[in-house]
């Protein structure tokens, strides 16, 4: 009989390109994936992988063997997705969510969290990419966009709404021509939020640069610059004044997303209403 652990294996190589790729991806050593690639090849008589110096490159039969083995993963997925939505005695729900919210909506409401849902391990996730849900990498995905994959349920749950704000010391802060921003690195995937604040900060000095919303906003507190924050945040927060301009402020949609065969998962819908319970409590909920 075929060991079908070595198809896995064999999945990564192909995903990642690489076998040290595959390893990390599969938190094994280099070694291993090597190993379980001559074994596959071998119990297929087949040659699967062309290992070149930087690359692992399908061979005209691996290309065969991917499209079945693929096949076979995804049925995989969805076993384990549907033995999941049934298990009664499930004690866990991973959540994937923006930094921003993870920091600043989960982690400051975990108390409520544990209260709806005794007895149950809440993972966070704090992603900046979308998580597989197909893949069971989350149970729950919370996103500041739909997203791209067609399969999951989308269900709009709120909004967040942002402004520019510095901090009530800023040397600057009645002088607008002066003002100097706090801005994402170039190197930082374009976004929406980096679109917008790019196109408000134009040709105007940029003071420094952050690659997370959070420690934008712990900057502009110290009392230099001005940034663009979320305004459940910021409003609330005494250090902070929000600066009016005549520029358009961004607004973007908050969405929860689920697998279609967790829809009746208890613990997911549970989860998913408990999440929506929070937003409306600190004001980025739906009305």
């Amino acid at each position: 009989m075929m060991n079908w652990e070595n198809l896995r294996f064999f999945v990564a190589i192909a995903r990642s390109g690489t076998l040290s790729g595959a390893a990390k991806a599969l938190d094994v050593d280099q070694a291993t994936v090597s190993r379980r690639l001559m074994l596959l090849e071998a119990e297929l008589g087949l040659k699967l992988i062309e290992r070149l110096p930087r690359e692992a490159r399908l061979t005209a039969q691996g290309k065969i063997i991917l499209a079945e083995a693929l096949e076979i993963e995804a049925c995989t997925f969805k076993i384990k997705r549907l033995s999941v939505a049934n298990n009664a005695k499930r004690e866990k729900v991973t959540i994937s969510a923006p930094p921003v919210l993870a920091k600043h909506l989960f982690a400051t409401n975990m108390l409520i969290f544990s209260q709806e849902l005794p007895g149950v391990l809440i993972s966070i996730l704090s992603d900046v990419h979308f998580v597989s849900l197909s893949r069971l990498e989350a149970d729950l995905a919370v996103r500041l966009s739909p997203g791209t994959q067609d399969s999951d349920i989308i269900k709009k749950i709120g909004k967040m709404d942002f402004a520019l704000y510095a901090a009530s010391s800023y040397c600057h802060r009645e002088k607008p021509e002066c003002w100097e921003f706090i801005a994402y690195p170039e190197r930082v995937t374009n976004f929406e939020h980096k679109q917008w604040l790019d196109k408000i900060i134009g040709d105007k000095r940029v003071l420094c640069e952050m690659a997370d919303l959070s420690h934008q906003y712990e900057t502009v507190c110290s009392g230099v610059g001005v940034a663009g924050l979320p305004c459940f945040l910021a409003d609330r927060d005494k250090r902070l004044v929000k600066l009016e301009v005549d520029e358009s402020m961004l607004s973007l949609d908050i969405w929860i997303a689920k697998h279609p065969d967790r829809r009746s998962d208890p613990l997911v819908v549970h989860a998913s209403n408990v999440i929506s319970m929070i937003l409306k409590k600190v004001g980025l909920g739906l009305k």
